[in-house]
């Protein structure tokens, strides 16, 4: 993964949080190849297709990091993960991770939620369940997409991808 985006991105002082994606030099070429310009522009289609790509999720969570707003994406990340636990011990231990983190007021990485919603929530996880945090989840999957997304669409970082993807497909079909 890091490979696929190093080789796209351009270490600029825009978006310099990047570099940690960059390969080492002797493995740029042979992976580099393997994300196309199609991938990379699908991600403009919709804000679903760029979080279910790897390597779509992987840029947006650079981009946003750049910004300091990465906590939404975490906090949607952590949200993916708690729906998969089967344990109800687990569930429980996660929510209140989650809620810590992201949600309580002065959280660490608190997300950008209403009143309404955080109560809700701290109810909801009063007793657990995976779709606890379904509701606050959406809410904060709505806020990207109509904030952070058409940003990182018409970011330096993303349009540096674009062509750079557009520049080694036409190197391959030479």
């Amino acid at each position: 993964m890091k490979t696929r985006l190093g080789c796209l991105s351009n270490k600029s002082d825009s978006y310099s949080d990047f570099s940690e994606f960059l390969p080492p030099a002797h493995e740029t070429t042979a992976r580099c190849l393997k994300l196309s310009t199609d991938e990379v522009v699908r991600w403009s289609e919709s804000f679903d297709h760029l979080l279910s790509h790897k390597y779509g999720l992987a840029a947006f969570r650079t981009f946003l990091k750049t910004e300091f707003s990465d906590e939404n994406i975490e906090f949607w990340m952590a949200c993916e993960e708690y729906k998969k636990i089967k344990s109800s011990t687990k569930l429980v231990s996660k929510a209140n991770k989650i809620f810590k983190e992201f949600i309580d007021i002065q959280a660490p990485r608190e997300v950008n939620i209403d009143y309404r919603t955080r109560e809700k929530t701290k109810q909801s996880l009063e007793d657990p369940t995976p779709t606890s945090l379904n509701d606050v989840q959406a809410k904060v999957y709505s806020l990207m997409e109509k904030d952070s997304y058409p940003r990182f669409l018409r970011s330096k970082m993303y349009q540096d991808m674009v062509n750079r993807a557009h520049a080694q497909g036409q190197r391959r079909s030479v």
